[in-house]
């Protein structure tokens, strides 16, 4: 078998994202992100929370914040080997750490209060000026009214 390439690419309205995922960080969340991703499962799902120096968050089909894919949940795969830094792709999660399942977030500023608290599953690693093109929420929520949508995010070819 080859090495497997360890990279995302995701599609937005104003062009592409790449996202490397880190396995030798969180070996779950990266194996959860490209198996979605290979299935089609984040394709038309919504920036559902997006908040101005903070995150974006999306991989929710719903849309609403509460959904996730069929799989079950991941066990947390915490470190304090990286930060959470401009571009760091995170697992969001409930309360509960042990319940990551599809919805991610991708940071716009580093953000210290999360390291170790949150699965770090990727980097982007070119296109951040289209997450930052991302529509923001209002509120402490960041709910977006109309949010923008991931046009397809697939394994790089």
């Amino acid at each position: 078998m080859s090495e497997t390439n360890n990279r995302l690419v995701m599609k937005l309205k104003t062009g592409d994202v790449v996202i490397e995922l880190r396995p030798d960080l969180a070996p779950l969340a990266s194996e959860r992100l490209r198996t979605l991703s290979e299935q089609g499962f984040y394709d038309g799902v919504k920036f559902h929370r997006v908040i101005e120096g903070f995150m974006a968050q999306g991989g929710d089909p719903t849309g609403t914040g509460s959904g996730g894919s069929d799989l079950p949940d991941l066990k947390a795969e915490f470190t304090r080997e990286a930060k959470f830094e401009r571009g760091t792709l995170g697992m969001a999660r409930t309360m509960n750490p042990n319940s990551a399942n599809s919805q991610f977030f991708i940071m716009f500023q580093p953000t210290p209060s999360l390291d170790g608290q949150y699965t770090i599953a990727g980097q982007v690693v070119s296109g951040m000026e289209h997450i930052d093109q991302v529509k923001r929420g209002a509120g402490a929520s960041g709910m977006v009214k109309d949010p923008d949508t991931i046009i397809s995010m697939r394994p790089e070819a």
